[in-house]
């Protein structure tokens, strides 16, 4: 990738920061980037397309990095773990009210929801591919919707992160909240193999 064209991501999200999405122009982008704004639709074709992108690079970025911890994840509660260092990661770098800003103008720009719900996906696939590895052989594996279970983890930390803005506290305890159901999920596969198969019965009874 060319030196300009990464500038003006780099760019983009710092206009983003500073003047959130409504306040993003190729003029701002090309201010911060410290190019010319006419580099924005030769590179990128258009605003929009330059901030999905961005998005998407950026995430990519922050998924990589946090490979090798997910990786190395041995219980929900360490991978609630994950979840809150990379939360005040990404409040300190300002990545959270580039996420808020992105999603809120996918609600309304149909070029801007496919980029923010890729980036997104970077990360439940992250989380799907954990929970696989977790509850591999537990009675609880039986009945979730791992790819499901992995949307809504995203979609909690992403809400939390959100939350936390308007009420710190209450974010605290949404995440107390999701570390007593990590808890309940480890007691259950801790059960004995007669308390095991007497679960799975009652699960299989409970689907039919």
């Amino acid at each position: 990738m060319s030196d300009t064209k990464q500038r003006l991501l780099d760019g983009t999200l710092a206009a983003l920061r500073e003047h959130g999405v409504t306040g993003v122009s190729a003029r701002t982008i090309g201010a911060a980037a410290a190019v010319n704004q006419a580099l924005v639709f030769y590179h990128f074709g258009s605003v929009d397309e330059l901030l999905g992108a961005a998005c998407e690079q950026a995430t990519r970025q922050r998924v990589d990095a946090f490979a090798e911890r997910f990786a190395a994840v041995g219980t929900l509660r360490e991978l609630l773990q994950v979840g809150r260092d990379l939360h005040a990661e990404e409040l300190e770098r300002g990545n959270v009210s580039v996420l808020a800003q992105m999603l809120a103008a996918a609600q309304t720009g149909d070029r801007l929801a496919g980029p923010t719900a890729a980036a997104l996906r970077m990360w439940t696939d992250e989380i799907a591919t954990v929970l696989h590895r977790l509850m591999a052989g537990s009675p609880v594996a039986e009945v979730a919707d791992i790819p499901g279970l992995a949307r809504a983890v995203a979609a909690a930390f992403i809400g939390i992160e959100l939350y936390e803005g308007v009420d710190r506290a209450g974010a605290h305890h949404a995440l107390e909240a999701l570390d007593q159901l990590a808890v309940l999920v480890e007691v259950v596969d801790e059960l004995g193999p007669i308390a095991r198969r007497a679960l799975r019965s009652r699960i299989k009874k409970a689907r039919a």
